[in-house]
């Protein structure tokens, strides 16, 4: 396109897309603003900074991805994706208004997170997914790269301003006020979503509902080299380096002993990067491995830089590295697995996508945790950086396989 913003913009021509992206914005927002609230609640309010207790509820708030797999890509596959996205959004509205309240009232109590942190990713689980291929549904596949990296920039927009206005709600009115603006920021997607033209949306185009479950999305992917390859990378980051709550908050209270403001605002930062890497995502139109070799090397580099930074603001800029290359890396392996599924599985793969992605979460937020504890955050980093280079090496190891009749349709 001779226009770059147009080529940028893309997606935003569908109007659907454009009050789906609206509405994200918004509720975008209020999940970061909780994010940050349920990390300082646990670090400095219920635990005296103990760094497992952040990584217990970051494991619990991901393992529904896992433990929910044989259902939630075929609820995705099988079931209308709009209604199923109502409710998911409410459910995850009201658990947000409930945990606000709690914490208000000065009842709150570590359990009552591990709790909500529970019920919240079960209900996320089954959003998840279904969130990520509604939006062929919205734009149709020749816009799904574009639409998926806008996405991204929709969710890191709320991610750059969400921690911080987090930072000052909780210094100024408490953290529970958190919880209640992320609750009433769910309405945002709810009412566009009730205002969709509901004609527009491409159904038909996209899949046909055929009978199959989990087991047949596992073979499928099972059969597609590229595939596993690019799920056994996203393994590694997910599990061992996509652990940012642990890393911001440790090194934030232990390592520079700031306050609420000072953390969000090294949150808020990293989302500088994320956005940077998801519009140069919006720009490319089909992302293959070498996108994925240079977004995990260059995620490792970053953590190694955050590991190693002298001062709080040399460790806000290795965030900006970090999370452009976290971007380029994950929206990558999304748009890939989406066009290079069939569409009739796409529910189930890409419920298997976020499963790997978040469900390791649970192993290494704990792991991960133990060793800011044990060890110091910056060694916890040192893990990240590793998992960065390990996937490097699997995106390399499939570029220079000798046998690859998928690779040209990819890269």
């Amino acid at each position: 396109m001779k226009n770059p913003a147009a080529a940028v913009f893309r997606a935003l021509s569908s109007f659907n897309y454009r009050l789906w992206t609206a509405g994200s914005l918004v509720s975008n927002t209020g999940t970061w603003m909780q994010r940050v609230a349920q990390d300082w609640l646990v670090l400095t309010q219920l635990t005296h900074h103990d760094a497992s207790a952040v990584g217990i509820v970051v494991g619990l708030q991901f393992a529904p991805q896992l433990l929910l797999l044989p259902w939630t890509g075929f609820a995705a596959d099988h079931y209308n994706q709009r209604r199923l996205l109502m409710l998911t959004q409410a459910s995850m509205g009201v658990l947000a208004l409930a945990l606000g309240v709690l914490t208000i009232a000065g009842s709150i109590r570590l359990w009552h997170v591990y709790v909500f942190a529970f019920l919240f990713g079960s209900a996320a689980a089954l959003d998840a997914p279904v969130r990520q291929i509604f939006v062929a549904e919205l734009v149709g596949d020749e816009h799904l790269t574009n639409a998926v990296a806008l996405n991204s920039t929709s969710f890191n927009a709320g991610r750059m301003v969400g921690p911080a206005v987090a930072g000052l709600v909780i210094a100024k009115v408490g953290t529970g006020w958190a919880f209640v603006a992320n609750g009433i920021s769910f309405a945002a997607v709810l009412i566009a979503m009730f205002f969709f033209r509901v004609s527009e949306l491409r159904t038909s185009n996209r899949v046909h509902r055929t009978a199959g479950g989990f087991m047949a999305g596992l073979r499928y992917v099972w059969n597609r080299p590229d595939l596993r390859a690019i799920l056994i990378m996203l393994f590694l980051i997910g599990t061992f380096g996509l652990n940012f709550p642990v890393f911001i908050s440790t090194m934030a209270v232990k390592v520079f002993q700031t306050d609420a403001r000072g953390f969000g605002l090294l949150s808020s930062i990293m989302a500088v990067g994320t956005i940077s890497g998801s519009l140069f995502a919006a720009v490319q139109q089909k992302p293959g491995f070498a996108s994925l070799l240079i977004g995990s090397a260059v995620f490792g580099i970053g953590c190694m830089l955050a590991a190693l930074a002298p001062g709080y603001w040399w460790f806000a800029a290795a965030l900006i590295v970090t999370g452009a290359a976290a971007l380029t890396f994950t929206n990558a392996t999304n748009s890939m697995m989406q066009l290079s599924t069939d569409p009739a599985m796409r529910g189930r793969v890409m419920a298997l996508r976020v499963a790997v992605a978040l469900g390791g979460t649970p192993i290494g937020a704990p792991i991960v945790g133990w060793v800011a504890n044990r060890f110091g955050p910056r060694w916890a980093l040192g893990v990240g950086a590793s998992s960065g280079v390990a996937a490097a090496i699997v995106a390399v190891y499939f570029l220079l396989r000798p046998t690859g009749p998928t690779r040209s349709s990819v890269c």
